[in-house]
């Protein structure tokens, strides 16, 4: 399909100038995926740092991910009110300013200062980048733009579990972190100047209403569909998100006893295997909504078997066992978008901006639980530090996983058989197009069921 253009756009939705404002601005998505990123890979250097034990090293990654849940509703507010551009902008620099702080930071409380610039810049990226999408690109294009947004945001891991272990260990820790803050600022320029928050001139901001917030923020609560999305993403995402994000390297190299560089690998296959994955699963979401809970339920249970046999496993895992494991587990992450999918279903137009805030909630909340609790349990079982940690410790700590499995899986059980009895009774001919594999959206409040089912 080639360029869309309007009598109300200066430029064509969809061509050339909006690549490049789309390269532009997914350039800033690719480095705030590697500034999130980064800590993974430094656990066992930050420990030696700032001279933290375990439940410490935890509250570093706790607190970015706590900053970025609880900033994703105001980031809606404040995406409506002043615009993509500003706010890419403005998170771009608070996580250069966060990366250039934690450079020089030797202190348990100037490392959760930078933490908590980082989480709030990376809060700023990827929604207003996906307006930049659906505002420069013509509908039917987006869904195929917005997959290849999260496929390029991967790369900013793959740089994170690479390169950033080698810069690392021969630069050192002031210059690598500096680098990443260097980065920060020629994105931010070249984001000033070709960033443009629409292709029409003449485009106005929406000055949203607090009220209007609060109430679209309960209906969408009130919706079962809304929280399958909720527990669905709880349940799938956390386990990669914890791996890649902090626990994972100490597992790899302290508690498997792999070699910083192979660790380093084996998180860079889980960056790839999401890039396999995530179009295997869309495309299963598009045959079967209907079957949507069990494909997460199935992914769910396959990550648990895994684990399950690693950590029985007598001594440390072979290698290829490990290898399974990271790829098992990295299906977690594009399996959990699914949680969107749901809210999309079951939710109007108008309200999915909040039931799409509801439901990303969800996965950080179970990261910020499990990294905590992983945390807590090896400080108790290896109070001596990281230069204790052995595969009975982390045995042990990585065993915690199953109590916030458990918790998601019963709960996508309990709000998917409302969710279907819900739209059964409310909207039967939606209910017998989503068995039949019809994508379905919800009407607004003024529309007759008949108008729901898309064909």
């Amino acid at each position: 399909m080639g360029a869309v253009t309007s009598r109300d756009h200066q430029h064509p939705m969809g061509g050339g100038r909006a690549w490049v404002v789309y390269g532009s601005a997914v350039a800033l998505y690719v480095l705030a995926v590697f500034n999130r990123s980064s800590l993974g890979v430094a656990g066992l250097l930050a420990s030696d740092r700032f001279h933290i034990a375990a439940t410490q090293l935890s509250v570093f990654t706790m607190v970015q991910l706590f900053v970025y849940a609880a900033m994703q509703i105001p980031v809606g507010a404040l995406l409506d009110r002043f615009g993509p551009k500003r706010l890419l902008l403005t998170g771009m620099g608070l996580m250069t300013v966060a990366q250039l702080a934690f450079a020089f930071a030797d202190s348990f409380a100037a490392g959760i200062g930078a933490r908590v610039l980082l989480g709030m810049g990376d809060s700023m990226v990827f929604v207003p980048l996906l307006r930049i999408v659906a505002l420069w690109f013509p509908p039917m294009r987006i869904p195929m733009v917005s997959q290849l947004t999260g496929l390029l945001g991967q790369m900013g891991a793959l740089v994170a579990a690479s390169p950033l272990v080698y810069a690392l260990h021969q630069w050192g820790w002031t210059p690598s972190y500096l680098t990443a803050a260097g980065a920060g600022v020629v994105a931010g320029v070249v984001a000033l100047v070709l960033v443009s928050d629409s292709p029409n001139p003449d485009h106005e901001l929406d000055r949203i209403k607090v009220r209007a917030i609060a109430r679209s923020l309960r209906a969408a609560w009130r919706a079962p569909g809304t929280r399958l999305g909720l527990w669905s993403h709880f349940s799938a995402q956390f386990g990669a998100t914890v791996f890649a994000l902090l626990w994972g390297y100490p597992f790899l190299v302290a508690g498997q006893g792999l070699s910083p560089e192979a660790a380093g690998t084996l998180l860079m296959l889980m960056t790839v295997t999401t890039v396999v994955t995530s179009p295997l699963i869309g495309g299963f979401v598009t045959r079967y909504p209907f079957s949507r809970s069990t494909l997460i339920l199935g992914i769910v249970l396959l990550i648990m078997a895994v684990w399950a046999v690693v950590l029985l496993w007598p001594g440390r895992a072979p290698l290829p066992l490990l290898v399974v494991l990271v790829v098992v587990t990295a299906v977690g992450g594009p399996g959990s978008l699914v949680g969107f999918d749901l809210a999309r279903t079951f939710n109007p137009p108008t309200r999915l901006g909040s039931a799409t805030g509801i439901v990303n909630v969800g996965g950080f909340l179970a990261s910020l639980s499990t990294v905590t609790l992983i945390g807590i349990v090896l400080d108790r079982v290896a109070p001596g530090g990281p230069e204790t940690y052995t595969v009975d410790t982390f045995r042990a700590a990585m065993a915690v996983q199953y109590l916030v499995w458990g918790i998601g899986v019963a709960q996508i059980l309990r709000y998917r058989r409302r969710a279907r009895r819900h739209l059964r009774d409310s909207d039967p001919q939606a209910y017998a197009a989503l068995r039949a594999g019809k994508p379905v959206q919800p009407a607004d409040p003024g529309l007759p069921p008949a108008q729901t089912p898309i064909s």
